[in-house]
């Protein structure tokens, strides 16, 4: 982004905040997919080893990068991250006592790919936050 009258080091800060916000939205993306994949995997056989370490890969790479976050981001994208954060941690709970066989009160196969769904449009908000904030969004 090359902003008129913008002194260069304040263009670096600027360079590297659209890189941490694209690297955010990329690993709760990854991490969503992450736990659709995984819970496929529950319903189609037993869960290996490589299918745990798949997913929390996932999830870890997603809290270091939620992490920094939390430190850089602009308020209106910090809230977006939150409730995506809130509702990944959630369905992954789900998902693993699932998987372990003791599911909460109502938790099912279905409520947690429901759970899994939702994020979806959770990281559709994140990200017109996001290209609000970078000044590249058309909306108002």
């Amino acid at each position: 982004m090359q902003l008129a009258g913008v002194h260069k080091p304040f263009e670096a800060v600027l360079s590297v905040f659209d890189a941490d916000e694209d690297a955010e939205r990329r690993d709760a993306r990854q991490f969503t997919t992450a736990l659709n994949r995984h819970l496929h995997i529950m319903k189609e056989h037993s869960v290996e080893d490589a299918d745990r370490d798949a997913l929390d890969e996932a999830k870890n790479a997603h809290r270091d990068r939620y992490s920094e976050a939390q430190m850089i981001a602009p308020e209106e994208v910090l809230m977006t991250a939150s409730a995506v954060n809130k509702a990944l941690n959630k369905a992954y709970g789900q998902v693993k006592r699932l998987e372990r066989g003791a599911p909460g009160p109502g938790e099912t196969m279905e409520t947690a790919a429901q759970a899994q769904y939702e994020v979806w449009d959770m990281l559709r908000t994140m990200r017109t936050a996001m290209r609000h904030d970078l000044g590249v969004s058309h909306e108002g």
